[in-house]
C-alpha cells in the first residue's frame, strides 16, 4: 500500500513539473510574440499652436509609417502671447535668439532603444526648428538611428532646420535630409508614396 502511495505521489510531482514547464513554455512564446509585433518607427512632433497643424500632419505620418506616435510636450505649455513672434521680447522670441536655449520636455519616450527610424516633426519657426526639438533629441543616444525631420510652415520651406539639429543635438545619427514640409494634411497614400522615396533600411 505504501508503495502504491508513493508511486502515486511521483506521478502527481511529474505531472505538476509538466505543467510548470508548459506555463514557462507559453509565457515565453506570449513574450516573444509581443516583442515581434513592437514597431521600429516612432513619430514625434511638437505642435504648439491652438489649430494643432502639426499634430493633425504628424497622425497621418504615423498611420502611412505604421509607427508609433509621440507628442512632445513643454512643461510650460506655449501661449498665444508666447508665440506672438511679432513681439521680440515673446518667450518664442527670446528662445529663438538664443541657439543653446533649451526649453523643458515634460515626458521622455520610454522605450527609445527599440526604434530604428524616427520622423521628427515641428512647426517652421525663424527659418527652424524649435529649440524645444533640440530638448528632445538631446534627451537620447540616437547614434545609428535614422532621423526623417519633417516641418509645417506659413510660408517658409525646411531651410537648414535639418542641418542645424543634426550638428547641435544629434550628430552621430543617419539623417535623411533635408526633410520635408508637409503642409495642408496630406492624405496617408500620399506620405507612402513620399516614405517610398526615403532611403530606409529595409
Amino acid at each position: 500500500m505504501k508503495k502504491l502511495v508513493y508511486i502515486f505521489a511521483i506521478a502527481l510531482m511529474m505531472g505538476a513539473c509538466q505543467n510548470t514547464n508548459q506555463n514557462n513554455a507559453a509565457s515565453t512564446d506570449d513574450a516573444a510574440s509581443a516583442d515581434s509585433s513592437a514597431k521600429t518607427t516612432l513619430v514625434a512632433y511638437f505642435s504648439a499652436s491652438e489649430a494643432h497643424i502639426t499634430a493633425q500632419v504628424a497622425k497621418t505620418l504615423a498611420e502611412a509609417a505604421d509607427a508609433d506616435l509621440f507628442e512632445i510636450v513643454p512643461e510650460a505649455i506655449y501661449t498665444t502671447e508666447d508665440l506672438d513672434w511679432h513681439n521680440e521680447k515673446s518667450r518664442s522670441s527670446v528662445e529663438m535668439k538664443d541657439s543653446t536655449a533649451r526649453p523643458a520636455v515634460a515626458s521622455k519616450v520610454e522605450n527609445m532603444d527599440q526604434y530604428t527610424t524616427i520622423y521628427v516633426g515641428f512647426p517652421i519657426w525663424w527659418y527652424t526648428a524649435p529649440r524645444i526639438i533640440n530638448t528632445f533629441l538631446e534627451q537620447y543616444d540616437l547614434t545609428g538611428k535614422t532621423i526623417i525631420p519633417f516641418a509645417t510652415s506659413g510660408g517658409s520651406d525646411m531651410g537648414k532646420s535639418g542641418e542645424d539639429l543634426q550638428k547641435a543635438s544629434a550628430p552621430g545619427a543617419n539623417w535623411i535630409l533635408p526633410g520635408k514640409v508637409l503642409n495642408g494634411n496630406p492624405p496617408v497614400d500620399s506620405l507612402k508614396t513620399w516614405i517610398e522615396t526615403l532611403p530606409l533600411t529595409k
